[in-house]
C-alpha cells in the first residue's frame, strides 16, 4: 500500500512528530511504500537545521533526515509556512538577502500542490498534529 504522511506539529511540543516518525518507520518495516512526508503549519520546524535538543532526548530533525536518506522518502516542507517561521533553504536565503539557510537537507521546500499530488497518488494520507 502507498502512504503519505502529513505532519502539522513541531517537534517537542506534542507527541505528533515522534508518533509520525515511528509510524512511518513501522510502515517501511512492513514493506509499504512512503511516497512522501509533507511538513505543514508548525510541522515545518521538523526541518530546522539549527535544532539542538538536549542529548538525552531524541533528535527528531536528524531522525527524519536519516529516514529520508536511507529509504529515499521525499521530505517536503511547505514553503509558505517555512518562510513565515524563518526557515529558508539556500535558494530562498539568497532570494531574500539572508546570510544563512536553516533547512536541513534532504528536506526540500515545496508548495501545497505537492501535498495535493501526494493525496491523489497514495492509497492513504495519514495526518499527525493538533
Amino acid at each position: 500500500m502507498r502512504y503519505a504522511i502529513l505532519l502539522l506539529d513541531a517537534p517537542y511540543t506534542s507527541q505528533a512528530a515522534h508518533s509520525a516518525l515511528r509510524f512511518t518507520r513501522a510502515l517501511l518495516a512492513k514493506g509499504h511504500v512512503i511516497d512522501g512526508v509533507f511538513f505543514y503549519h508548525d510541522g515545518v520546524h521538523n526541518a530546522a537545521r539549527l535544532a539542538a535538543p538536549p542529548q538525552d532526548e531524541p533528535h527528531l530533525v536528524d531522525a527524519w533526515a536519516e529516514l529520508g536518506r536511507e529509504h529515499a522518502v521525499p521530505l517536503q516542507v511547505c514553503i509558505a509556512a517555512a518562510l513565515r517561521r524563518g526557515l529558508l533553504d539556500e535558494q530562498e536565503a539568497a532570494r531574500h538577502g539572508k546570510q544563512g539557510c536553516s533547512v536541513e537537507p534532504p528536506f526540500e521546500l515545496t508548495g501545497l500542490g505537492q501535498l495535493i499530488d501526494l493525496g491523489l497518488r497514495c492509497d492513504r494520507l495519514i495526518t499527525f498534529g493538533p
